[in-house]
């Protein structure tokens, strides 16, 4: 005679439960895998690098502006035995491209790939130069002005270009989109900023991430060494806690620009111009150059000390002085043509 084995109704509703989790999850699992990946715009030109695992490679898609997730998409080339065999190369992501349609195309490979190297201080127009003449890149950019491009590559509206773009060695493949590799610059400058942003020291007399890309751009294009990166900062910022000018002459170059003949004369400090900060106070109202993670880094995490002037020695490095009086020593031994105090 069989034996009859009543459970508990809590014990039924825990199995039940058990029952439909178990069920459910390999759904939407599934369900998850062919869904279309959401896109910042369509279509989505990605790039994946050399040496890349599943993870790594779904994160990089991810930072260039694709609602993937790393832990999923690496556990779904794990199941289909598809972990080891991704390529690095240049994707496109069009709309209602999913999961496993985009796994299958790192498969098989991305093709060949060109370089374009974003050095650290380039400006904006310096890098749109840049694309116009990589070979292999389609220039869909030519004639539009950095309005319609940054809304092109799904920018907030109002946002200036210039300082929004990552420097950086990009891959990508002939016949490339500029607007696509400009927008992967401009995610990885996002990710970037917010992740620095995020970390950054406390009580800087900075608003928001924008002021701090602004001064970071300012930083970046001051220093001449590495090591000097976190001292220049921190002058800025003590200028900026003392309500005193920035007086750098790099922001004075970008306002004068084609005017600017290699030379900064007196009459140059005195241009009439929003990014002259001899003549106006605080922050320019846009970012003068492309600052790397370095600058970024340094802006929001200055180095302590009350140093509120430098200048350059002439060997790449600058000398730090608290006071107007260290400071005119200073030019007078380095033998610098004076000019107004920074």
């Amino acid at each position: 005679m069989p034996v009859v084995i009543e459970m508990r109704p809590k014990t039924r509703w825990f199995v039940s439960l058990s029952l439909a989790v178990v069920l459910l999850l390999p759904a939407a699992f599934g369900w998850w895998a062919l869904r279309p990946i959401a896109l910042a715009q369509a279509p989505l030109e990605v790039s994946v690098h050399v040496g890349s695992t599943a993870r790594s490679a779904a994160r990089q898609v991810h930072e260039q502006g694709a609602g993937l997730s790393p832990a999923l998409f690496a556990l779904l080339a794990r199941l289909a035995g598809d972990a080891t065999r991704l390529q690095a190369g240049n994707y496109l992501i069009d709309a209602g491209t999913s999961p496993w349609q985009l796994l299958q195309r790192m498969v098989r490979g991305g093709g060949r790939l060109l370089k374009l190297t974003v050095p650290e201080g380039w400006n904006y127009a310096q890098l749109l130069a840049a694309l116009a003449h990589a070979p292999g890149l389609v220039d869909d950019v030519a004639g539009l002005d950095g309005a319609q491009i940054m809304q092109r590559i799904g920018a907030p509206a109002g946002l200036q270009p210039e300082g929004w773009f990552f420097p950086d060695t990009y891959m990508y493949a002939p016949g490339s989109s500029a607007s696509a590799l400009l927008a992967r610059g401009y995610h990885a400058m996002r990710h970037q900023l917010e992740q620095a942003w995020a970390q950054r020291a406390p009580d800087l007399p900075l608003r928001d991430p924008e002021q701090a890309l602004t001064l970071a751009s300012i930083v970046e294009r001051e220093t001449g060494r590495a090591e000097d990166r976190a001292r220049v900062a921190s002058v800025f910022v003590n200028r900026l806690r003392a309500g005193m000018p920035l007086q750098s002459d790099p922001t004075v170059i970008y306002a004068l620009g084609p005017r600017y003949d290699g030379s900064l004369h007196r009459a140059d400090m005195r241009v009439d111009s929003p990014y002259n900060t001899y003549v106006h106070d605080g922050l320019p109202p846009t970012p003068i150059a492309l600052p790397g993670a370095a600058a970024i880094d340094a802006t929001l995490h200055p180095a302590p000390g009350h140093a509120l002037y430098f200048v350059a020695r002439g060997d790449g490095g600058s000398a730090f002085s608290d006071t107007l009086r260290q400071h005119d020593a200073a030019i007078d031994r380095y033998m610098i043509k004076r000019k107004p105090a920074r």
